[in-house]
């Protein structure tokens, strides 16, 4: 006791004598508002709209800089009754505070700290004037005394709460009266009630003490406010121990694009970085999504994400990552993990094979049972649509994302061609094109929408392939990956309404009013929902399915992503239609004709020096006379597709007139029968008029169900 009184003693016999120590270092107020360091980054819309806060310090909790006029009245009122009652009255040293605390200390008794909250303030700012556990040193008390001092004279008073507010640690990690409020409160500092005033102020006292002390504390505050009243004091304890319980909350807010925020907030940047995300069409895709699975309720699918691309720039102007609260995996983010892409790979075959010159649109190609050798042995690749069309056109088996066709180009492309240019269009395929073989044609390998919505960028921009731009820096030149030609007549292709009519309709979603090339996808098993297309200005992606990888019920890309894309595509054009490219040098158009009407005449782009004006098979489909079964043929695997709606998922059975029989029960008589596949192996008979088997063979169906069609 006594030689505290002696250290009092020193302090005051050192003021008297004008001691003031080493000069310390003391910022201007400015100079301290814009050093104050933030633990929570906001991303900022390209207009400058708040749209996330995502926390890169975990060390500490410090939100922005508030003003005072961004403070609850009650606040200030209960932090001058509760630190320092003589604030107004003093310059920086309460001398009679003083004078009380060494009496205290003299007899032992219990008094009030003598620390005014600017002495608080210069203890703040100077790190060599932090009050360490043992308590301060003689020489740092000077020193707190002289800062204070200087504080006084050349910042306001409104200046010292201010930063006061801003700097002073409250409870845990939390710094800053705008951490409190928001993680603990959940409210702004100024909309702070006066028990919350109270209870805040309490904390600077003793931040980490129990919750039934800070009560006590805060209620005494309330009392000198004059705001007291028996039964709020009474519920005040039970309430600080369930606000102190409870898990802290966000920054308030917006929070409309955490998993962009993670790629792009930069912790060594600004507090609020700009972006390229457009919020308006942010929050409407994010919408949209939500919408979308709500819609597909009971269907066993909770999860999506969506991307929207700007094909000159190759910014990011939307990027969903999650259907959010929807999701019980809302942390992964669906625009970079890897899925099967299922049709959505097809597009580029054909631009390859275009390229190549290989083909024309209106090259006929193969559409039956086939049996390819491969090094693996016989692959069987079997069209989704089991009603085999024979010889169509390539522009009809891509609209209608026939798999027999693609398989057959493949093989002609050669894998390790294929796997090439999917590397170089950026969709890093995490294997070796022999472990994929023929069936990349089909989408079996892993990609993100990331990567598969810049190559329909690319195809967007004639070829021309560019790294995305997530931020200002670093734009990257363009490298050609296909020709502008063949860019050109595969997106007219997928921009072909009627061309996919025979499967999806001529008013199936992926009908537009303007120029927009479209293609959906879908993985096996129903697993993974795309559809991806880009416009005249834009490149949009949209994937449907569950982060778990769990199976869909029913879902198909023209019922789950479909519907986000088309309305994505209408949100942005609606000003201004979306326009067809102008066709690139050395394409040209022709009027082409089919032979026995195979298929409409129509106009058709050609590569120069490969157009045609009159198509003719080199090759009959197969006539539906003879003896014995014609289709399908025996040994034959059907894959079911859920992308294709199940009146074109029809296996038909065709060969001589005669009586249909499936796995021993009777189908019906003809000369050809529909039956809707069902997943298993099957034995079918034909039988005669006498009842005599004139052909037996045993084919198998892969893949979901279909649910049984009127006849």
């Amino acid at each position: 006791m006594i030689g505290r009184w002696f250290g009092l003693l020193a302090l005051w016999v050192g003021l008297g004598l004008g001691l003031t120590g080493p000069a310390l270092a003391q910022p201007s107020f400015e100079q301290l508002r814009s050093a104050h360091r933030v633990s929570d980054f906001t991303l900022l819309a390209a207009s400058g709209e708040a749209l996330q806060t995502l926390r890169l310090d975990h060390q500490r909790r410090a939100l922005d800089w508030v003003g005072l006029d961004e403070l609850s009245p009650a606040l200030l009122q209960a932090l001058l009754l509760g630190e320092d009652k003589r604030f107004y009255e003093h310059s920086g040293v309460d001398w009679s505070a003083v004078a009380r605390s060494a009496w205290g200390n003299l007899w032992n008794t219990r008094t009030s700290g003598a620390s005014t909250l600017t002495m608080q303030l210069a203890g703040l700012i100077d790190a060599g004037l932090a009050r360490p556990a043992s308590g301060r040193s003689l020489p740092q008390k000077l020193g707190q005394v002289w800062l204070a001092g200087r504080l006084e004279r050349q910042w306001s008073k409104a200046q010292i709460v201010e930063a006061y507010l801003n700097s002073v640690p409250f409870r845990g990690e939390l710094v800053g009266i705008n951490a409190l409020a928001q993680t603990l409160f959940g409210k702004y500092p100024v909309g702070l009630s006066p028990e919350e005033a109270a209870l805040a102020a309490a904390m600077l006292r003793a931040p980490n003490a129990s919750p039934a002390l800070l009560a006590q504390r805060a209620c005494g505050l309330l009392r000198l406010m004059g705001r007291a009243q028996a039964q709020g004091c009474a519920a005040l304890k039970g309430d600080t121990e369930a606000l102190l319980a409870r898990r802290p909350a966000k920054p308030l807010g917006e929070q409309l694009a955490p998993h962009f925020a993670r790629q792009v907030l930069r912790a060594d940047g600004p507090a609020r970085q700009r972006s390229s995300l457009d919020a308006r069409l942010q929050r409407y895709a994010m919408t949209l999504l939500k919408q979308q699975l709500a819609e597909l309720s009971g269907r066993n699918v909770e999860d999506g994400a969506v991307l929207v691309l700007d094909n000159a720039s190759g910014q990011v102007l939307a990027w969903v990552g999650s259907s959010g609260e929807l999701s019980s995996a809302a942390q992964v983010d669906g625009v970079l993990a890897r899925r099967q892409p299922g049709s959505t790979l097809k597009p580029f075959i054909y631009q390859l094979a275009l390229e190549k010159r290989l083909i024309t649109p209106a090259s006929l190609l193969d559409d039956s049972p086939a049996q390819i050798s491969t090094p693996a042995g016989l692959y069987l690749p079997q069209n989704y649509d089991h009603e085999f069309k024979g010889y169509v056109s390539a522009r009809s088996a891509l609209g209608n994302s026939l798999n027999v066709p693609a398989v057959r180009l493949t093989a002609m492309l050669g894998a390790e061609s294929l796997f090439e240019r999917f590397n170089a269009l950026g969709l890093a395929l995490p294997e070796t094109s022999g472990f994929y073989g023929l069936s990349l044609a089909l989408g079996s390998s892993d990609v993100s929408l990331l990567a598969l919505s810049n190559a329909y960028r690319s195809m967007a921009n004639g070829g021309q392939f560019t790294p995305l731009r997530l931020s200002e820096r670093g734009a990257s030149a363009p490298r050609r990956v296909s020709t502008a030609a063949a860019s050109f007549i595969t997106a007219d292709m997928l921009a072909d309404n009627n061309a996919r009519a025979r499967t999806f309709g001529f008013d199936s979603v992926l009908a537009t009013a303007g120029f927009a090339a479209v293609k959906t996808g879908t993985s096996k098993d129903m697993r993974d929902n795309w559809c991806l297309g880009f416009t005249q200005h834009y490149t949009i992606g949209v994937w449907v399915g569950n982060a778990s990888g769990e199976a869909m019920h029913g879902v198909s890309g023209v019922s789950g992503a479909a519907p986000i894309w088309a309305k994505l595509a209408h949100y942005l054009h609606q000003g201004q239609a979306s326009r067809p490219p102008r066709p690139p040098p050395g394409v040209l158009q022709r009027q082409l004709v089919f032979e026995a009407e195979r298929e409409p005449a129509r106009p058709e782009w050609f590569i120069k020096g490969t157009e045609q004006t009159q198509i003719r098979a080199t090759a009959l489909m197969r006539s539906n006379g003879g003896s014995g079964i014609s289709n399908p043929l025996g040994g034959s695997i059907y894959a079911l597709d859920p992308d294709i709606p199940p009146q074109a998922q029809m296996i038909r059975f065709e060969g001589q007139a005669g009586q249909w029989e499936l796995d021993g029960r009777v189908l019906g008589t003809g000369s050809h029968w529909s039956w809707a596949p069902w997943p298993g192996q099957h034995q079918l008979r034909l039988l005669g008029a006498q009842g005599q088997v004139l052909q037996q063979l045993r084919f198998e169906v892969r893949g979901a169900a279909l649910k049984t069609l009127k006849r």
